[in-house]
């Protein structure tokens, strides 16, 4: 069997089990999640002695075709763009996970739900068949919805409803688009080869209007500005292992749904890249000024993510090697940072009772090691050099350099802002300590050693950026060529 499928299977054989034991069984809920995503990860790194860092295009593939009346196949495979959200994204759900052991209601649901959601994520990253895509695009909503519904905060139900209308209302125009596409493809079929081919069916105009379908499809995701309204409810009243979820692995679906939709529309793309150039500027200032006048500190974090995503779609649109590199890079960077950094304010919300910025004073003394992993955090988030941001932010600048000199300057006006507020987060840890903060205890080795180990990889992959660089380098090459010479 396709080592694809077993990867697919992994976390959903593992949420059946946690739904067939016995409601008395609770520690084995836990258990079993953590041991499925835990082989669900080996698989992913199973992958890379396998994976050819010299082809471009659609690695490890499998296709079976599902329906030829409607046109549909079960296909999967990877790319150099797949495969590394693929380990992020089974690395950051075995993260999630271990920061669950707080969860203590409903925990058969909440644990086969995070499985769920993470087969589903999966088989988006390794779709290669556009009803399959669409399809499993949608069923990562449904665990998303009961896991901010029922294990969110005070204004869950009002988060996880706003959360879903503003995803399927971008659906919408989404499936639209591929209708569209549908029926021009070869023999109605929904791969992405057929897709590819049908698209040359329509001029410039008419593929700027289908790629304006899948950009408010993805944009919703990502977010672009200005479809991030669902955002900061969503972010702050998820539960802080389904908030890393939400920044760290599905903002990374619509940067990715981007990058597919470049390939497949690549003259639309090059007609409306102004104009994602434009509204990825205004989300890395816009996105950096709503963080910096917050005081709660999960809605600073939630923005703070809004601005970063932001950078990536400047990347994307970039049209060029060097700006589609550094939006690569910083989907990973930014995905390790922000997780990291809503694993420290969910500990600090904890210990400490509250989000509120103004109220946190001297935790440096009474949380070394929580401030240690926060410092790290912030550190990287600013992008300052030795960090993955560093190296994204610069490739990103010097990409948009490329298309208009004006551009690198707005984006380091961004990161002034970015510097700003992650400083102010910077002096809760100083300062005396208040009397209510007395008894305050630290994180645990355990805990500590969760968050550790994605500062690690983005700081050692800011140093050494050059495995990351080799698993994408081919298919940035092969995807700039396609998108500039007009087609496949």
């Amino acid at each position: 069997m396709n080592i694809l499928i077993f990867l697919l299977l992994s976390p959903l054989i593992g949420a059946v089990l946690i739904f067939l034991l016995p409601s008395t069984n609770t520690l084995w809920f836990r258990r079993i999640a953590l041991l499925s995503s835990l082989i669900t990860l080996a698989l992913s790194a199973y992958l890379y002695p396998l994976f050819n860092l010299t082809v471009a295009t659609t690695q490890l593939g499998f296709s079976y075709e599902l329906n030829p009346d409607l046109g549909t196949t079960f296909s999967l495979g990877i790319d150099g763009f797949s495969y590394p959200l693929i380990l992020l994204t089974t690395l950051l759900t075995l993260i999630a996970l271990l920061a669950s052991q707080h969860i203590n209601t409903y925990q058969r649901g909440y644990y086969g739900l995070i499985l769920m959601l993470e087969a589903a994520t999966l088989g988006v990253f390794m779709a290669q068949d556009w009803a399959l895509f669409y399809i499993l695009w949608e069923l990562v909503l449904i665990p998303l919805f009961f896991l901010l519904d029922r294990w969110g905060g005070r204004e869950r139900q009002a988060a996880s409803l706003n959360f879903v209308l503003y995803t399927m209302g971008g659906s919408v125009f989404f499936l639209l688009s591929l209708l569209i596409l549908f029926d021009k493809a070869p023999n109605h079929f929904f791969t992405f080869d057929a897709f590819r081919a049908a698209a040359t069916h329509f001029n410039a105009s008419e593929q700027a209007l289908l790629l304006a379908g899948f950009i408010i499809g993805f944009g919703v995701k990502l977010p672009l500005f200005p479809l991030h309204g669902w955002l900061p409810l969503a972010y702050t009243q998820a539960p802080m292992p389904i908030t890393l979820l939400l920044s760290g692995i599905l903002s990374k679906m619509g940067a990715y749904g981007f990058i597919r939709a470049a390939e497949l529309l690549p003259e639309g793309m090059r007609l409306l890249q102004p104009i994602l150039l434009i509204l990825g500027i205004m989300g890395v200032i816009y996105g950096g000024l709503l963080a910096w006048r917050q005081t709660h500190l999960k809605t600073m974090i939630a923005y703070s993510s809004f601005s970063h995503m932001g950078m990536v779609m400047v990347g994307i649109a970039s049209l060029n090697v060097i700006g589609m590199t550094g939006a690569v890079l910083q989907i990973t960077a930014h995905a390790l940072t922000a997780s990291t950094l809503f694993l420290v304010a969910g500990w600090l919300k904890r210990q400490t009772g509250t989000y509120e910025l103004s109220q946190y004073s001297g935790l440096g003394v009474k949380m070394p090691r929580l401030i240690l992993i926060g410092v790290l955090a912030l550190a990287a988030s600013i992008g300052v050099p030795g960090a993955l941001g560093f190296v994204a932010e610069l490739h990103t600048m010097l990409g948009s350099y490329a298309y208009q000199w004006l551009l690198p300057i707005l984006l380091a006006g961004g990161m002034i802002i970015t510097a700003t507020y992650s400083l102010s987060f910077m002096r809760s840890f100083t300062g005396p300590t208040p009397t209510a903060f007395h008894l305050l205890t630290d994180i645990s080795r355990s805990e500590f050693i969760t968050a550790l180990v994605p500062m690690l990889l983005v700081w050692i992959l800011g140093f050494y950026p050059t495995p990351l660089l080799a698993l994408s380098q081919a298919s940035i090459s092969y995807i700039i060529q396609v998108i500039t010479a007009g087609g496949a």
